[in-house]
């Protein structure tokens, strides 16, 4: 009996011993996103097509990176470095009238780290 106790506890004691060996996956290195904001304009304004918008990207984005689309359809836009960040200008697409677009954006760090937000404009028709 005590020999069985004794191979249990040794088994135990030898799969735990493996399992930490791997770490949790909070050990591994945290993933710093960069952040959006300042809006404009702001979520759900009203807007006419090829309306200018623009938001501030914080430091820790790749300007390389930054991606921006709006209801879908790829936007270009103009990055300017400031001391917070980067401060994104683009124009809504003449297409888009009458309808709701997500201006979706994506961004990058460094390490991969992938960010993405957005925020919602009414079209009004020109």
């Amino acid at each position: 009996m005590k020999v069985t106790k004794l191979i249990i506890v040794l088994m135990a004691t030898i799969v735990s011993g493996n399992v930490l060996a791997y770490g949790s996956s909070s050990s591994k290195k945290a993933c710093t996103k960069p952040k959006f904001t300042q809006f404009t304009p702001v979520h759900l304004s009203e807007v006419l097509p090829e309306s200018e918008f623009s938001f501030l990207a914080s430091a820790l984005a790749n300007p390389k990176t930054i991606e921006v689309s709006a209801k879908k359809q790829h936007v270009d836009v103009a990055i300017t470095k400031v001391n917070r960040g980067y401060i994104v200008k683009g124009m809504l697409p003449a297409s888009l009238q009458k309808n709701y677009a997500r201006i979706a954006i994506q961004a990058t760090v460094t390490n991969n780290c992938k960010a993405s937000d957005g925020w919602l404009l009414k079209i009004e028709a020109q």
